[in-house]
């Protein structure tokens, strides 16, 4: 059973950006299926987050871009203890938009370099700043559209697949 579809009771639990972002079975519209591969292990929250396409807006602060209306959507789940782990996201129209994954490892609901994992669609690579915004963009059409994700994790002096799970 993948994590993804047994979400939509967590809806009220969800942090800013997440009261309108879970997916619900069935559900019509726009929404993006990602397969997150390469996790370093099961422990801590998984956290998708969907940007404006562009550089400016692209891992900005959260209530900023809520504030000025901006497209944001966040959906926080528990790291499924095993079987295949996918995310989905419903995203306010068909568009293109930027996307973001975040292992957060110890659970502080931050990226920490030296211990959480972020993944990207199109596995740009990554060095020590964020990618631009169309390296991590997907083009998510008026249903569901499916997208693989690897995480990458600090290992040594760059970000790298953990060669796990």
């Amino acid at each position: 059973m993948s994590a993804a579809l047994t979400l939509s009771a967590i809806d009220a639990a969800q942090p800013p950006g997440g009261a309108e972002a879970a997916c619900r079975p069935d559900e019509a519209g726009p929404a993006l299926r990602v397969l997150l591969t390469g996790l370093k292990d099961r422990k801590g929250i998984l956290r998708i987050e969907l940007y404006p396409a562009n550089d400016a807006d692209f891992l900005a602060d959260d209530t900023a871009l809520i504030r000025a209306g901006k497209d944001f959507r966040r959906v926080d789940i528990p790291a499924p203890a095993e079987g295949k782990v996918e995310l989905c996201i419903r995203a306010p129209r068909a568009g293109v938009f930027a996307v973001a994954i975040l292992h957060d490892r110890n659970q502080d609901r931050k990226f920490s370099p030296f211990v959480d994992g972020v993944g990207f669609p199109n596995d740009p690579k990554l060095g020590f700043s964020k990618p631009k915004a169309a390296q991590a963009s997907v083009a998510i059409g008026p249903g569901l559209t499916q997208a693989a994700v690897t995480m990458k994790y600090w290992n040594g002096l760059s970000m790298g697949r953990s060669g796990a799970r």
